[in-house]
């Protein structure tokens, strides 16, 4: 069959089945034949969860300033709820093909006073933590539909700051000071999204950074547990570890070691659209 043969029976044999389909009587129009159809514009393929969650957080490890030794710290949920003046910790998902995006802020203030001897100097603490990061994932090509096993990559910023004021008995002014640390992190891992069936699921993160080039080390740790509950709510449960060796040396008293681990239970709620 030649290229010319087709030029000219495809119309005529499309025009007859066209014709055979048109009831007696009714008249043909030429916009009939000419009009195509509406086109239909294609889904985005973008997916989105926005996510509000509380972490139960205990610290460990130990915490160093100045020319001071660094000092062992072992401070239960408990302790912080007693002294947490506020928090903000939510994260945002993107999602379309074998792409993921993640976003996640983590703020939380924390403030003590103690009175240093009896009817000694007060001292008032203020602590704020700031933790952002920000990774992309792409999945890797194992198992089944239902395990979703991405690489990631992407970064870790934190940002520590520390408010001090000594105020001696009898004294209405005191002696402040403020200090701020901060550091970016690049981070490597792998995340997982695995669906039990279509209402049961489990999320798990692991990733590594730092490498000298923000902290020494960091690393986090996350798995949970959720439900969807229809298509737009689900909530999850788990647990979060975030492992931190941070060393500033700018000076003989400008040091500042940050070896701890974040760590404990949470809860999220998702809106999915």
């Amino acid at each position: 069959m030649s290229w010319g043969i087709v030029s000219w029976r495809g119309p005529l044999l499309a025009a007859a089945l066209w014709a055979s389909a048109v009831p007696a009587g009714l008249p043909a129009r030429a916009a009939d034949l000419t009009t195509p159809p509406a086109p239909v514009a294609p889904p985005s393929g973008w997916e989105f969860q926005a996510t509000l969650y509380g972490w139960a957080t205990s610290l460990t490890g130990d915490i160093g300033a100045r020319d001071l030794p660094a000092i062992p710290v072992n401070v239960s949920f408990g302790d912080i709820l007693g002294h947490l003046d506020g928090a903000v910790m939510a994260d945002f998902l993107a999602k379309n093909g074998d792409w993921t995006l993640l976003a996640d802020v983590f703020w939380s203030k924390l403030s003590a006073d103690k009175t240093l001897g009896f009817a000694g100097p007060q001292l008032d603490f203020s602590q704020r933590l700031l933790v952002m990061q920000g990774i992309a994932g792409y999945r890797l090509p194992v198992g089944p539909d239902n395990f979703d096993l991405s690489a990631t990559a992407g970064f870790r910023y934190q940002r520590l700051s520390v408010d001090t004021t000594l105020t001696p008995a009898g004294i209405p002014f005191g002696l402040s000071s403020s200090d701020v640390k901060d550091w970016l992190d690049p981070v490597f891992g792998l995340m997982l999204q695995y669906q039990f069936n279509d209402r049961w699921f489990l999320n798990a993160i692991g990733d590594v950074g730092g490498f000298g080039l923000g902290s020494k080390l960091t690393s986090q740790g996350f798995v949970a547990v959720g439900y969807n509950w229809n298509k737009s709510w689900s909530t999850a449960i788990g647990y979060r570890a975030l492992y931190t060796d941070y060393e500033s040396i700018t000076g003989p008293r400008q040091n500042f070691r940050y070896n701890t681990t974040l760590h404990g239970p949470m809860f999220n709620i998702g809106y999915h659209f």
